[in-house]
């Protein structure tokens, strides 16, 4: 069972391998990742767990793409069926798999390895079916897919290769072996080689399901260790990382790794665990990795230092914990796993499902009148509040043409005022204008009218502007439909039916605007002077002479201010119980007034006279040179009103603005509801009802090329395939866990 969970996490990584590793894959899946520095001896370690040499050397970075090492133990006599289940092949192929081993074993051109036999081969991903029994064919093939990739440039990649090993001798375990950390550039590697490695490195280890195996060599400061660092940055704790002690042999005579171990230095939730690697004598003169773990375990049994300890040291002992981290790491996670794969599955279905098929050429007909009633609904919807996404962060649709209607427009309605533009002299002239050659005993209408009519017309640049307000709007809803994936599937039929729809509006909006302006003219057409709420002529007269002269209850309110009396030393009030006793002064009632105003006599007349000199007139008539007056020169051209107004000229002004106020407030109600109704009949409602048959018209004539209108966008031809790919993965993965 335990191998079974193994396997299942090989099959899964062969399954995701089209994915890339690292943050490129979906799916996190449990593994052990090994890093350190490019001489800790990190591929060493790997070829002592695995006992074979089959890793490319050389000098300067070596293994530039990540290697997911599958080990798979096979039994080496025994039951075939068992055989049969580990290499997850059926009873029936039994005797294609001997004739394989026979036929594939003379193959190898390459001089092999003495230790190189029929029970221990290697497969990799991207040549199915072929098996390797010659360690150094694999090693060849390593370096080979490496440069196909990189080139020959040392450059890197984080495109995995996936080799997997099967030996009788060997624990099920899967690593993964990363380039190691460099920091000069060699040859002609690029520049930011360390800030390269070090991201690639970082996208592996950083997933919450890698195990970290941090290699460092002991003859160094663990505290300078690369490894350790980088893997410290994404895990600060050590809950997940194991350390590996390289070139123990190595060290100052004298000097152990006691305390490493003891985890008094750094301290690891794993631990660290000490090996012994082939020194470079040790290759040349070519001693089996199999010898040298020999001279290893008894290095450690003959150590004084470690040979109370000598069973915790060693790679067998480290292939053993590591093969005991991954069993228990994978049985904790693998239901994570499963739910993953099915809502990563679930999220690239959906999509593929939004996508749709290929297009037929036989369905352009349904395409297109799909995407037309598509569009005509929603449009609908998004007008009626009923869109299938309601946004709780902002106004949409007809939301917004709400917004524009009760807000924007009216509150510009209501701050326009008659009187920015209306003088008091611009009613004078207008009044004298009305009444003709013959002077008006009263107040009359002409000059009322005639203000009102010219304020009217204010009201026309605002309701144009909020037809442009809502074309904006409408316009903006059509974006909103036409960005769905579904839209742009057919770039050609988005275009079209974006086109289609402007030129729609844009026609619609001609009658509209005359609509609109019609109902302004109609204001100015008919001033309504017996309009209910208009002010009445009699009220206004009432609340003007009741401004210009108060009632005698007001005026007998009306007090002389107490006079104040001050210190004269000091120039400051004195207080109220120092100042002098004040006779108060009755103040006089309009008949004491009248008493003391002089009696009406002639010349009091010829004063009155002289007082209408200031009128409207006033300032023409003003010369005191009698010869001048007595010539009756002629008027000047142009003449305006000057001079201050009389009593009668301030009345009827004020008379004549409150009438204004009065009626330009009834058509501002007016116009703030009618025109929000007339773009709501002429443009809003009409286009609801009829873009759906306009749309049929111009796209769906027998005249239309169909075909070239649901022609698919490459990008979404592109991403089908991907989904495709993503879905026919995830899948085979789903099965995969499934099983367990």
């Amino acid at each position: 069972m335990d191998e079974h969970l193994i396997a299942t996490i090989n099959k899964l990584q062969d399954a995701l391998a089209p994915l890339g590793g690292g943050s490129q894959s979906p799916i996190d899946l449990p593994q052990i990742t090994v890093v350190g520095s490019q001489s800790s001896g990190k591929s060493s370690v790997l070829e002592n767990i695995v006992g074979r040499d089959f890793l490319p050397r050389g000098t300067g970075i070596v293994t530039r793409r990540p290697l997911v090492l599958q080990l798979i133990n096979r039994r080496k006599k025994g039951d075939v069926a068992d055989q049969m289940k580990d290499l997850d092949i059926k009873k029936d192929d039994k005797k294609e798999v001997e004739t394989e081993k026979k036929a594939d074993a003379p193959k190898s051109s390459t001089p092999g390895q003495s230790e190189d036999n029929e029970e221990e081969w290697g497969e990799f991903l991207h040549i199915p079916g072929k098996k390797f029994f010659n360690f150094d064919e694999i090693r060849q093939e390593i370096v080979k897919e490496t440069d196909k990739v990189t080139g020959g440039n040392l450059g890197i990649s984080s495109v995995p290769i996936n080799l997997r090993i099967y030996s009788p001798y060997v624990l099920t375990l899967t690593l993964v072996d990363l380039p190691g950390l460099t920091k000069v550039p060699v040859g002609d590697q690029p520049p930011d080689i360390e800030r390269q490695i070090k991201d690639m490195l970082l996208k592996y280890i950083s997933k919450p399901n890698a195990i970290i195996l941090s290699v460092n060599a002991a003859n160094t400061d663990l505290a300078n260790s690369d490894g350790l660092k980088l893997a410290r940055e994404v895990d600060p704790e050590g809950l997940r990382t194991i350390g590996v002690l390289t070139k123990v042999d190595l060290m100052d005579q004298g000097t152990d790794v006691i305390d490493i171990l003891a985890g008094r230095v750094i301290p690891l939730r794993y631990g660290y665990i000490p090996v012994i690697n082939r020194g470079q004598k040790d290759i040349e003169q070519n001693k089996t990795i199999r010898a040298a773990l020999q001279d290893e375990k008894k290095y450690f049994e003959t150590h004084s230092s470690y040979s109370t300890k000598a069973q915790y040291c060693g790679t067998p002992y480290l292939a053993k914990k590591l093969n005991s981290i991954l069993l228990h790491h994978i049985r904790n996670t693998l239901p994570d796993i499963r739910a993953k794969i099915e809502a990563t599955l679930k999220v690239y279905q959906n999509e593929l499902s939004s996508l749709g098929p290929e297009t037929d050429m036989g369905t352009t007909s349904s395409i297109v009148l799909g995407m037309i009633t598509d569009f005509s609904n929603e449009y609908s919807g998004i007008l009626d509040g009923e869109a299938k996404e309601l946004s709780s962060q902002e106004l949409s649709g007809g939301a917004r043409i709400s917004f524009v209607f009760h807000e924007v427009f009216k509150n510009g309605i209501n701050s326009l005022d008659p009187f920015d533009q209306i003088k008091d002299s611009d009613i004078r002239t207008i009044m004298y204008n009305s009444s003709g050659s013959a002077p008006s005993l009263f107040v009359g209408t002409d000059a009322f009218e005639v203000l009102v009519k010219q304020q009217i017309k204010r009201f026309e640049d605002p309701s144009v502007r909020l037809i442009n307000l809502v074309f904006d709007e409408l316009v903006r809803m059509l974006k909103q439909i036409i960005s769905q994936p579904k839209y742009s599937r057919y770039p050609a039929l988005r275009e079209a039916i974006s086109n289609e729809f402007i030129d729609f509006l844009k026609n619609a909006i001609i009658p509209t605007n005359q609509f609109v302006l019609d109902i302004i003219a109609s204001e100015q057409t008919y001033i309504n002077t017996a309009h209910p709420d208009l002010l009445n002529g009699s009220e206004a007269m009432s609340m003007v002479q009741e401004k210009l002269h108060p009632s005698q209850q007001q005026y007998n309110q009306q007090q002389q201010p107490q006079q104040i009396y001050v210190d004269p030393k000091t120039g400051k009030p004195l207080p109220p119980n120092k100042q002098p006793h004040q006779q108060p002064q009755q103040p006089q009632s309009p008949q004491n007034l009248q008493g003391n105003m002089a009696p009406m006599t002639p010349n009091n007349l010829s004063q009155g006279n002289a007082d209408n000199k200031n009128g409207f007139f006033g300032g023409f008539f003003s010369s005191k040179n009698k010869k001048k007056l007595a010539s009756l020169e002629a008027p000047p051209p142009v003449l305006k009103a000057t001079g201050q107004m009389t009593e009668r000229e301030t009345l009827e002004t004020e008379v004549i603005k409150l009438l204004i106020t009065s009626y330009f407030n009834i058509v501002k109600r007016t116009v703030a509801d009618l025109i929000p109704k007339a773009l709501m009949l002429k443009l809003i409602v009409k286009s609801k009802k009829d873009i759906q048959k306009v749309l049929l018209e111009k796209l769906y004539g027998s005249d239309v090329d169909l075909e070239e209108l649901t022609r698919e966008n490459d990008a979404t031809i592109t991403r089908r395939k991907e989904c495709k790919r993503m879905v026919d993965i995830l899948r085979h993965a789903n099965e995969i866990v499934a099983s367990v």
